[in-house]
Protein backbone atom coordinates (compact mmCIF):
# COMPACT_ATOMS: atom_id res chain seq x y z
CA UNK A 1 0.00 0.00 0.00
CA UNK A 2 1.71 3.56 -1.15
CA UNK A 3 0.57 6.55 0.44
CA UNK A 4 1.54 10.13 0.35
CA UNK A 5 2.05 11.76 3.36
CA UNK A 6 -0.92 14.15 3.08
CA UNK A 7 -3.20 11.00 2.59
CA UNK A 8 -1.14 8.75 5.41
CA UNK A 9 -1.88 12.03 7.57
CA UNK A 10 -5.68 12.21 6.71
CA UNK A 11 -6.46 8.72 7.50
CA UNK A 12 -4.25 9.36 11.42
CA UNK A 13 -6.09 12.48 11.88
CA UNK A 14 -2.17 14.55 11.33
CA UNK A 15 -1.20 17.20 8.56
CA UNK A 16 1.04 14.89 5.98
CA UNK A 17 3.78 17.84 6.87
CA UNK A 18 3.24 16.65 10.57
CA UNK A 19 3.97 13.07 9.21
CA UNK A 20 6.79 14.39 7.01
CA UNK A 21 8.27 16.09 9.88
CA UNK A 22 8.67 13.08 12.11
CA UNK A 23 10.00 10.87 9.13
CA UNK A 24 12.71 13.27 8.94
CA UNK A 25 13.06 12.77 12.70
CA UNK A 26 12.66 16.58 13.14
CA UNK A 27 9.64 16.42 15.64
CA UNK A 28 8.92 14.13 18.50
CA UNK A 29 6.07 11.73 18.32
CA UNK A 30 3.30 11.04 20.63
CA UNK A 31 2.76 7.48 21.97
CA UNK A 32 -1.08 8.39 20.35
CA UNK A 33 0.39 9.69 16.83
CA UNK A 34 2.11 5.95 16.84
CA UNK A 35 -1.02 4.16 17.83
CA UNK A 36 -3.14 5.82 15.37
CA UNK A 37 0.20 5.71 12.33
CA UNK A 38 -0.53 2.04 13.31
CA UNK A 39 -3.81 1.80 12.44
CA UNK A 40 -3.96 3.67 9.65
CA UNK A 41 -1.10 1.14 8.03
CA UNK A 42 -3.15 -1.58 9.60
CA UNK A 43 0.53 -2.65 10.85
CA UNK A 44 -0.83 -4.51 13.82
CA UNK A 45 0.59 -3.05 16.45
CA UNK A 46 4.28 -3.14 14.53
CA UNK A 47 4.78 0.71 15.01
CA UNK A 48 3.13 1.37 18.83
CA UNK A 49 5.79 -1.60 19.40
CA UNK A 50 8.71 0.34 18.06
CA UNK A 51 7.87 3.50 19.70
CA UNK A 52 7.73 1.70 22.98
CA UNK A 53 11.13 0.34 22.64
CA UNK A 54 12.81 2.86 20.77
CA UNK A 55 10.98 6.07 23.16
CA UNK A 56 8.75 5.18 26.08
CA UNK A 57 11.43 2.83 27.76
CA UNK A 58 14.67 5.17 26.81
CA UNK A 59 17.01 5.49 29.75
CA UNK A 60 16.58 9.37 29.08
CA UNK A 61 13.01 9.91 28.62
CA UNK A 62 12.21 13.36 30.25
CA UNK A 63 15.27 14.72 28.43
CA UNK A 64 14.52 13.18 24.90
CA UNK A 65 11.49 14.50 24.30
CA UNK A 66 9.85 16.99 26.71
CA UNK A 67 12.20 19.99 26.19
CA UNK A 68 11.07 20.52 22.36
CA UNK A 69 7.61 20.51 23.20
CA UNK A 70 8.58 22.89 26.24
CA UNK A 71 10.44 25.08 23.78
CA UNK A 72 7.53 25.05 21.26
CA UNK A 73 4.65 25.93 24.18
CA UNK A 74 2.81 29.31 23.97
CA UNK A 75 1.59 28.86 27.55
CA UNK A 76 3.17 26.20 30.58
CA UNK A 77 1.15 25.55 33.56
CA UNK A 78 3.59 24.26 36.16
CA UNK A 79 2.84 22.52 39.50
CA UNK A 80 6.29 21.62 41.98
CA UNK A 81 5.25 19.91 44.89
CA UNK A 82 8.93 19.50 46.09
CA UNK A 83 11.33 22.01 44.48
CA UNK A 84 11.36 24.77 42.16
CA UNK A 85 10.22 24.62 38.84
CA UNK A 86 13.60 23.99 36.86
CA UNK A 87 12.77 27.12 34.65
CA UNK A 88 13.18 29.17 37.95
CA UNK A 89 16.15 27.22 39.11
CA UNK A 90 19.41 29.25 39.86
CA UNK A 91 22.79 27.51 38.88
CA UNK A 92 23.47 26.90 42.32
CA UNK A 93 20.04 25.34 43.30
CA UNK A 94 20.29 23.03 40.37
CA UNK A 95 23.82 22.38 40.88
CA UNK A 96 22.33 20.70 44.25
CA UNK A 97 19.83 18.90 43.01
CA UNK A 98 21.59 16.98 40.40
CA UNK A 99 24.75 16.16 42.12
CA UNK A 100 27.08 18.27 40.31
CA UNK A 101 26.20 16.79 37.22
CA UNK A 102 27.88 19.56 34.99
CA UNK A 103 25.99 18.50 31.71
CA UNK A 104 22.47 18.01 32.97
CA UNK A 105 23.05 21.10 34.69
CA UNK A 106 23.86 23.09 31.31
CA UNK A 107 20.98 21.44 29.90
CA UNK A 108 18.25 23.13 32.37
CA UNK A 109 20.10 26.29 32.19
CA UNK A 110 19.49 26.08 28.50
CA UNK A 111 16.08 25.54 28.83
CA UNK A 112 15.32 28.36 30.52
CA UNK A 113 15.94 30.19 27.11
CA UNK A 114 12.70 29.94 26.33
CA UNK A 115 11.45 32.60 29.06
CA UNK A 116 13.74 35.79 27.72
CA UNK A 117 13.79 34.98 23.83
CA UNK A 118 12.35 37.27 21.51
CA UNK A 119 11.38 35.12 18.81
CA UNK A 120 9.39 33.11 18.93
CA UNK A 121 7.74 34.93 22.08
CA UNK A 122 8.35 33.90 25.53
CA UNK A 123 5.47 31.14 26.88
CA UNK A 124 2.58 32.42 29.58
CA UNK A 125 4.48 30.39 32.65
CA UNK A 126 2.20 30.01 35.47
CA UNK A 127 4.13 28.24 38.34
CA UNK A 128 2.29 27.04 41.25
CA UNK A 129 4.80 26.25 43.75
CA UNK A 130 3.53 24.09 47.30
CA UNK A 131 5.13 25.99 50.34
CA UNK A 132 7.40 22.89 51.25
CA UNK A 133 9.56 23.33 48.17
CA UNK A 134 10.09 26.45 50.07
CA UNK A 135 11.30 25.14 52.84
CA UNK A 136 13.67 22.27 51.74
CA UNK A 137 17.13 22.99 51.70
CA UNK A 138 18.85 22.56 48.60
CA UNK A 139 22.39 23.83 48.58
CA UNK A 140 22.28 25.72 52.37
CA UNK A 141 20.98 29.17 53.54
CA UNK A 142 23.60 31.21 50.51
CA UNK A 143 21.94 29.17 47.61
CA UNK A 144 18.15 29.77 49.16
CA UNK A 145 18.80 33.14 49.55
CA UNK A 146 20.10 33.33 46.14
CA UNK A 147 17.20 30.90 45.03
CA UNK A 148 14.52 32.96 46.71
CA UNK A 149 15.91 36.34 45.18
CA UNK A 150 15.66 34.70 41.56
CA UNK A 151 12.13 33.37 42.33
CA UNK A 152 11.32 37.31 43.61
CA UNK A 153 13.20 39.03 40.13
CA UNK A 154 11.80 36.27 37.94
CA UNK A 155 8.18 37.15 38.50
CA UNK A 156 6.11 39.10 35.85
CA UNK A 157 3.14 39.55 33.71
CA UNK A 158 4.35 36.74 31.94
CA UNK A 159 6.04 34.85 34.94
CA UNK A 160 3.07 34.34 37.76
CA UNK A 161 4.32 32.23 40.21
CA UNK A 162 1.76 31.17 42.90
CA UNK A 163 2.48 29.47 46.42
CA UNK A 164 0.41 26.90 47.49
CA UNK A 165 0.18 26.59 51.31
CA UNK A 166 1.28 22.84 52.53
CA UNK A 167 -2.47 21.51 53.16
CA UNK A 168 -3.82 18.38 51.76
CA UNK A 169 -4.88 19.25 48.35
CA UNK A 170 -5.20 17.44 44.80
CA UNK A 171 -1.19 17.75 44.18
CA UNK A 172 0.35 15.75 46.81
CA UNK A 173 0.72 12.88 44.14
CA UNK A 174 3.25 14.53 42.21
CA UNK A 175 4.14 17.41 40.27
CA UNK A 176 3.23 18.09 36.76
CA UNK A 177 3.39 20.36 33.40
CA UNK A 178 0.61 21.06 30.79
CA UNK A 179 2.13 22.41 28.00
CA UNK A 180 -0.29 24.71 25.65
CA UNK A 181 1.02 24.68 22.12
CA UNK A 182 0.63 27.14 18.86
CA UNK A 183 -2.55 24.89 17.71
CA UNK A 184 -4.18 24.95 21.31
CA UNK A 185 -3.57 21.11 22.00
CA UNK A 186 -1.80 20.05 25.09
CA UNK A 187 1.06 17.83 25.82
CA UNK A 188 2.02 16.82 29.48
CA UNK A 189 4.56 15.81 31.69
CA UNK A 190 4.28 14.14 34.81
CA UNK A 191 7.17 13.36 37.36
CA UNK A 192 7.21 9.64 38.65
CA UNK A 193 10.26 7.79 40.54
CA UNK A 194 11.34 6.18 38.10
CA UNK A 195 11.02 8.61 34.59
CA UNK A 196 8.97 11.46 33.78
CA UNK A 197 6.30 10.63 31.31
CA UNK A 198 5.52 12.70 28.24
CA UNK A 199 1.48 12.18 27.63
CA UNK A 200 -0.94 13.56 24.75
CA UNK A 201 -3.81 11.17 25.59
CA UNK A 202 -7.03 13.18 26.20
CA UNK A 203 -7.89 11.32 29.18
CA UNK A 204 -4.30 12.35 30.90
CA UNK A 205 -4.71 15.95 29.52
CA UNK A 206 -7.76 16.04 31.27
CA UNK A 207 -7.31 14.52 34.53
CA UNK A 208 -3.79 17.16 35.09
CA UNK A 209 -6.25 20.18 33.41
CA UNK A 210 -8.75 19.79 36.05
CA UNK A 211 -5.92 18.93 39.13
CA UNK A 212 -3.91 22.20 38.00
CA UNK A 213 -7.07 24.28 38.62
CA UNK A 214 -8.09 22.71 41.97
CA UNK A 215 -4.30 23.17 42.86
CA UNK A 216 -4.47 26.94 42.16
CA UNK A 217 -7.77 27.50 43.47
CA UNK A 218 -5.99 27.18 46.96
CA UNK A 219 -2.95 28.78 45.54
CA UNK A 220 -2.30 32.66 47.14
CA UNK A 221 -2.57 35.30 44.76
CA UNK A 222 0.38 36.77 43.19
CA UNK A 223 1.64 39.34 45.15
CA UNK A 224 0.96 37.62 48.71
CA UNK A 225 2.66 34.81 47.40
CA UNK A 226 5.57 37.33 47.10
CA UNK A 227 5.21 38.39 49.94
CA UNK A 228 5.34 35.03 51.24
CA UNK A 229 8.17 33.63 49.78
CA UNK A 230 10.06 37.11 50.84
CA UNK A 231 9.13 36.27 54.63
CA UNK A 232 10.69 32.90 54.19
CA UNK A 233 13.86 34.27 52.59
CA UNK A 234 13.96 36.26 56.28
CA UNK A 235 12.96 34.29 58.75
CA UNK A 236 14.40 30.58 57.26
CA UNK A 237 17.29 31.43 54.85
CA UNK A 238 19.01 34.20 56.90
Amino acid sequence: MELSLDQLGSRAGYTGSYVGAVERATEMPLRAFAVRIDIALDAHGAIVRLWDGLLKESIYPPWFDWPEHERKAIALRNFQLAVISGLLQTEAYATELLYGDKAAVTARMARQKILTRESPAPPMLICLIDEAALLRDVGGPDVMREQFDHLLASASENINIHVVPSRRHRGVAGSFVLATLEDRSEVAYVETAVRGITTGEPKDLRTASERFEAIRSLALPVDQSLERIERIKVERWT
